[in-house]
């Protein structure tokens, strides 16, 4: 059974405030990530909207990581044919400008809040497109799996490392797109991330006897300095690939984006540390990288007479799918379908949960109603119609590729 684009978003256009009800509904849970809090509460939410919807998830617990409080994925799979394609989304948000941003607030066509574009609209819109599929008869021989996690915006290693090391993630699946806020383009690479705290160690002294001290405050100035040359080279190494003509393309490098350390002011600091975060290009070798990143800090260091510790807290390699790939254009034509326009491929500028599945040979992209240059902000928001019209893409690729 084959049907056009009109017929799925005349079965989305009656439910349009069940949509808005339902983003409303998950915005006011509270799932900052850090501190990665009220988990489980959201789950519940969401399987519950799933029941709604005739779709049956479970709420799946994982082991946690750093301070999450009760981690978890949500998982359901709809229909129960042999092929498997993925709808994938991440259920956490990056903390609030203001706590008023848990209060979704509706107007002019738009729904204005924390997650309404990364991502919990994209969920809305996955839900939504998984249940058109089921009761409109276009699942043909194959199921979605959906897979919503907690932890993708701090690195995804609890939820979709927990989905991969358990055999959650069939290889052999026709494709997987997740609903990230690509704005209605598509996006089939993205870019690998390292991160690193470093910690420069001192010695603790009274103010007034600050010689007997080690200052470990003013030895981290000096071995962060030379990094700032490396920053510099980084960004002027550009990739090959297509992207946003407002996005820098060379690899983009952070350091100091958190930083502390001393136990008062009238103290010599004995323990000072800061972090370095990365996104490089898929050109660049990660292992390199690293290599070069800790031989700056540990010549700096020894330069000075410094004692460092550094420590990796992610390494996470970039991740794409051939634009060319079938499954690539099949997305390609269901989008130019709902839309009337031909979507761009591009490469996103930062990392997508799209590796977990790339990594195992799965065409992986992401295509989402939302925006990237207003998500993380105090303006987050989500279009409406365009989360709508992203259900029906969703929709008919599952019809593409399953029947």
């Amino acid at each position: 059974m084959t049907i056009d684009s009109n017929r799925v978003q005349a079965w989305l256009a009656p439910r349009a405030d069940e949509m808005a009800a339902l983003l409303t509904a998950l915005v006011a849970h509270d799932t900052e990530n850090p501190p990665g809090r009220g988990l489980r509460d959201c789950a519940r939410a969401l399987t519950d909207a799933m029941a709604g919807l005739g779709l049956d998830g479970e709420i799946i617990g994982v082991p946690a990581m750093d301070a999450q409080e009760d981690p978890c994925i949500v998982r359901a799979a709809v229909g129960d044919g042999a092929k498997t394609l993925y709808f994938h989304g991440h259920f956490d948000v990056v903390p609030v400008q203001d706590r008023g941003q848990f209060t979704a607030r509706r107007t002019d066509g738009k729904i204005i809040g924390r997650g309404t574009a990364d991502m919990k609209g994209g969920i809305v819109s996955m839900l939504y497109g998984a249940a058109a599929a089921k009761e409109l008869g276009l699942l043909g021989d194959g199921k979605i799996v959906i897979h919503l996690v907690c932890d993708e915006e701090t690195g995804s290693v609890a939820g979709s490392g927990f989905l991969r090391q358990h055999g959650l993630i069939d290889p052999a699946a026709v494709a997987m797109v997740t609903a990230e806020p690509s704005a209605g383009k598509i996006w089939h690479a993205a870019r690998g991330a390292v991160s690193l705290r470093v910690t420069v160690h001192g010695r603790e002294a009274h103010v007034g006897q600050a010689t007997f001290g080690i200052n470990s405050f003013q030895h981290m100035v000096r071995i962060a300095v030379p990094l700032e040359k490396y920053v510099r080279t980084m960004q002027d190494r550009h990739t090959a690939f297509a992207m946003d003509n407002k996005d820098a393309p060379g690899s983009m490098v952070v350091v100091g984006g958190l930083s502390g350390g001393g136990s008062n002011f009238n103290v010599v600091p004995g323990t000072s540390w800061f972090t370095i975060d990365s996104r490089f290009n898929p050109e660049e070798d990660l292992e390199v990288e690293l290599k070069n990143l800790t031989t700056i800090i540990e010549t700096a260091a020894d330069g000075i007479g410094a004692e460092v510790t550094v420590e990796l807290t992610q390494f996470q390699p970039s991740a794409s799918t051939d634009r060319d790939h079938p499954a690539g254009h099949a997305l390609a034509q269901c989008i130019s379908r709902v839309t009337g326009a031909e979507p761009s491929f591009e490469m996103c500028a930062g990392i997508l949960d799209t590796r977990w599945y790339a990594q195992l040979g799965i065409p992986a992209f992401a295509y989402g109603a939302g925006r990237l240059d207003v998500s993380h902000g105090p303006d987050e928001y989500v279009d409406e119609q365009k989360m709508r019209s992203a259900a029906a893409v969703y929709t008919l690729y599952a019809q593409e590729l399953l029947q």
